[in-house]
């Protein structure tokens, strides 16, 4: 098997590195080799995090090169904008399609950018998700790396209990129930 590159990237506090570690995990429950790499910037303060994970019979780097990422997760639009680049040709992106404005932005020295959407669907095959919302409905607006992770799960050629064992592995007990009801409702989204 090949390698599976997937992108991971949004803003600090949505909980891109557990998703990355549930991804991980993933690999690992498929027999996988994997390698991640997590890159904080900001985090704590809203700024931009991306995570790398890779996994497949053998991975020899942990970073994914531009242009390669056969997915992109992306929990916030303009993270998906500033990233999208990272995806290969037939490649595909899953975008929640909240705003989150940047430091900049909020202090009113800069724009948030119009058009993401359409801009993004310009270049690459994407499917857009509320996550926020449907979290929300799950019971927990953290459960949006979750939702997004069930969305993706519908799409690709992995068996749904691998996943949710992926899950059962990563997620701490006290917010397993939340975090699978997040994923079954973003898998049937």
């Amino acid at each position: 098997m090949a390698v599976t590159n997937i992108l991971i990237v949004g803003v600090g506090g949505q909980g891109t590195l557990l998703a990355s570690r549930v991804m991980g995990n993933l690999g690992l429950q498929l027999g996988h080799d994997v390698k991640l790499s997590e890159v904080h910037g900001m985090a704590q303060r809203g700024g931009s995090v991306v995570t790398h994970v890779r996994f497949g019979d053998k991975v020899y780097a942990p970073v994914i090169d531009a242009g390669q990422a056969d997915i992109i997760l992306a929990f916030e639009k303009l993270e998906a904008y500033r990233w999208m680049h990272f995806l290969k040709k037939g490649g595909k992106m899953f975008v929640n399609d909240q705003t989150i404005s940047p430091m900049p932005v909020v202090i009113g020295t800069a724009e948030y950018p119009k058009g993401i959407n359409e801009k993004i669907s310009d270049k690459a095959d994407v499917i857009y998700i509320d996550a926020l919302k449907i979290a929300k409905e799950a019971g927990n607006k953290k459960a949006v790396n979750i939702v997004l992770i069930g969305v993706l799960a519908n799409n690709m050629d992995i068996e749904k209990d691998v996943f949710i064992a992926a899950i059962k592995s990563t997620v701490p007990e006290k917010f397993l129930d939340i975090n699978l009801k997040a994923f079954e409702m973003g898998y049937n989204a």
